[in-house]
């Protein structure tokens, strides 16, 4: 059953239900940070547009900068900025910002502990057409295991919106997370978010299914499915990967006795790993991996390269299947 403190629209039909990019989200919180606080400055990689960093551009001018094409420049310039009091969002394609920055945002952002906040935009394979080169699915590791580091994965636009306001009022550096396709829109303006604080999206006694970003609808979906089988799957939305809620996954556990993990990055490094280690120090119990399994992404429609690459609902029903045979 959908848990009714999640508040989440009452309605799971994809026919229905409305569809938006994550990274609207990350625009629209861009301006209300900016409303909010005059120290927040935005900084882009010749992607405007693409990373919706353009909205910030026409409300505050004066507080946008154009590095052009040199994300590793980006990253130095906005720890400096931060560094005397700014409050810096760097925004580019997570393939370039953090995949070929990445040892300036270490040296630079992770190390000194500044505030920069890093929007990767059109991670995941659901950027379809553009192939391999484009798909970032190696970035929320390259984050997270960085000291200091924060590391955020939005399942939606209204939670892209909320996890982008709420990064720029936190300390230290953060990464946020964020796709191109359009994706379902099934979290409300009331439904909660804290960073660091999971969400119980749906209640369920056989096994925990974990997730973040978009795939997390997949999952609400395949619950709602195995529910007609008599299989009651607890759904928990991680949007934030790192501090990981190491209570709830526990708790989980502890309820269920299986756990799922499901994203649309690599398997190795991301937030099944991050499941995995908290389980392995508090609670082991059997875990299926849902995500891209050692292999770089390729061309072709968004929804036929997650499903090919085993990320769809069918595949989330599978791995439940498995995963509760082992308990």
């Amino acid at each position: 059953m959908i848990n009714p403190e999640a508040r989440l629209v009452s309605d799971l039909d994809k026919s229905k239900i409305q569809m938006v990019a994550t990274r609207d989200g990350y625009g629209k919180g861009l301006v209300e940070a900016g409303e909010k606080d005059e120290r927040v400055v935005v900084l882009c990689a010749d992607l405007t547009e693409s990373t919706r960093s353009l909205w910030f551009q026409e409300k505050f001018p004066e507080r946008f900068i154009e590095i052009g094409v040199a994300e590793q420049n980006m990253a130095t310039v906005a720890a400096g900025m931060a560094n005397y009091g700014k409050i810096p969002f760097i925004s580019s394609y997570a393939a370039f910002s953090p995949g070929r920055n990445n040892e300036q945002i270490r040296t630079t952002i992770a190390l000194n502990n500044v505030p920069v906040k890093i929007g990767g935009a059109h991670a995941g394979i659901s950027v379809g057409p553009d192939g391999a080169t484009h798909q970032a699915l190696e970035d929320i590791s390259l984050m997270r295991v960085l000291p200091r580091m924060t590391v955020l994965v939005p399942c939606d636009v209204i939670e892209a919106q909320k996890a982008t306001v709420a990064a720029a009022f936190i300390p230290g550096p953060v990464y946020i997370r964020f796709g191109r396709e359009k994706s379902s829109v099934f979290t409300t303006e009331d439904t909660p978010f804290q960073i660091g604080k999971a969400g119980i999206f749906r209640d369920g006694k056989d096994v925990a299914i974990i997730g973040c970003g978009m795939l997390l609808y997949n999952a609400l979906v395949a619950a709602e499915e195995l529910s007609k089988e008599g299989i009651e799957a607890m759904v928990i939305n991680s949007h934030t990967v790192k501090p990981i809620d190491s209570e709830a996954i526990i708790k989980a556990a502890k309820e269920t006795g299986a756990v799922i993990s499901v994203e649309e990055h690599q398997v190795a490094g991301g937030l099944g790993s991050a499941v995995a280690e908290v389980l392995a120090k508090n609670y082991p119990v059997p875990q299926e991996f849902i995500g891209v399994n050692d292999r770089f992404g390729e061309s072709g429609e968004p929804w036929e390269l997650i499903e090919k690459f085993g990320m769809g609902v069918k595949d989330i029903k599978e791995a439940v299947k498995r995963v509760i045979k082992r308990k």
